[in-house]
């Protein structure tokens, strides 16, 4: 099974790559794939590179569901 999760893009860097925000983690990306990215895009991160954009609203709804998943396996 492959899991991309949505990021933030926080801050375009040199040679194709981003920092994105992963729920307050900051990571270094590539974004070879997705050329167009601009800051306070979200896009779509799988094993280190963009590989897609995603509207804001769709990245919000999954990150709280993520959030939510989090939460509910955290509770005895």
């Amino acid at each position: 099974m492959c899991l991309a999760i949505p990021a933030r893009v926080v801050e375009l860097l040199p040679g194709m790559r981003a920092i994105v925000d992963l729920s307050g983690v900051r990571k270094d990306v590539s974004i070879d794939l997705v050329d167009d990215a601009q800051v306070g895009d979200y896009v779509i991160i799988h094993v280190g590179y963009a590989i897609g954009k995603i509207d804001p609203e769709e990245a919000e709804r999954t990150l709280a569901l993520f959030a939510e998943l989090a939460q509910s396996e955290a509770q005895p």
